[in-house]
């Protein structure tokens, strides 16, 4: 049995243990700590910020930004056997990164996946976000796998693709909240080439071959479970965030978005949502970019980060 004073050294001692198991993710700064903050929030579940660190994040520091970059508990860097990989924990991370780095306000870029972990985050903290900045986010899963799987029908149907309307046959008989269903959309998407720039350019080609070559690419790490678990998790696993989006300006949060014209994942109708919801001169999309506006069109995406830091 412990005694009252036992008890009280414990304490410092959980503390610490506490602190230290805080500190378990990966995460870098950029730019000067007096600067405006802003964190950015990768994609996933599975992802990790090494495409963005290695292209974008100091060149957007050097615009005057105080850029922190972080790998989710359980995904790429931040290695952890007991992450649950839900909304929950990520949340909870976040908000941990922000006291480690002792911010009390910031802005998020949320790109892909990201993109709902940062709604759901500002919806928990609206008073800790100034700017949530939607890059190629989601914000309605199922109306993007619908997407997909309509406009590759069409092409198959054009180029009479026996084999892949039988595929996308078989995905439409999946349970829609399955990890299994997510992985055959989006692998049906790549295939016909959903997430790349139409037409690369000499800027393109050289951000990603900088990319590449350099350190951060042989950082690239995936964990192939951390899907398997957030589906096995989290309740929330196709979801549709319009509706917090658009609860969020009256709570004091600024709603932005950069998009990619040639993005296939989102329908023009999607687009047009989301303009109605955050305002027409706060969605910027770009012409020649698809999901992945940091690396297509970078000099364009930085300018539009700048024009919003303002704002």
């Amino acid at each position: 049995m412990f005694s009252k004073k036992n008890l009280l050294l414990l304490i410092p001692i959980c503390f610490f243990f506490q602190s230290i198991c805080a500190q378990t993710l990966y995460s870098r700064a950029y730019g000067k700590r007096i600067n405006p903050a802003i964190i950015y929030v990768h994609g996933g579940p599975r992802g990790n910020s090494t495409l963005f660190e290695g292209t974008t994040a100091q060149t957007l520091a050097d615009l005057g930004f105080y850029v922190i970059a972080y790998d989710r508990r359980g995904e790429g860097r931040s290695s952890d056997p007991s992450a649950r990989v839900t909304y929950a924990e990520a949340i909870n991370d976040l908000n941990g990164l922000m006291a480690q780095y002792k911010l009390k306000k910031v802005s998020l870029i949320g790109h892909s996946f990201g993109g709902l972990v940062s709604t759901l985050f500002t919806q928990q903290y609206p008073q800790k976000v100034e700017r949530l900045i939607l890059v190629a986010a989601l914000f309605a899963q199922q109306e993007s796998y619908d997407h997909i799987l309509n406009s590759a029908t069409v092409e198959a149907f054009q180029k009479e693709d026996t084999l892949v309307l039988k595929k996308i046959a078989l995905i439409k008989t999946l349970d829609t909240a399955s990890a299994k269903y997510r992985q055959l959309v989006y692998e049906l998407g790549s295939s016909f080439g959903y997430f790349k720039m139409p037409n690369p350019t000499k800027e393109s080609i050289s951000v990603n071959r900088w990319y590449e070559t350099g350190v951060f690419f042989k950082q690239n790490i995936r964990n192939d479970q951390a899907p398997i678990l957030f589906y096995q998790n989290e309740p929330r696993r196709n979801i549709d965030t319009k509706n917090i989006l658009s609860a969020l300006p009256g709570r004091g949060v600024k709603l932005f978005g950069i998009y990619g014209q040639n993005d296939g994942i989102f329908s023009k109708k999607q687009l047009l949502d989301l303009k109605k919801i955050i305002g027409s001169n706060n969605l910027f999309l770009i012409d020649n970019c698809s999901h992945y506006p940091f690396v297509d069109q970078q000099s364009v995406f930085l300018k539009d980060v700048k024009s919003i830091m303002l704002k």
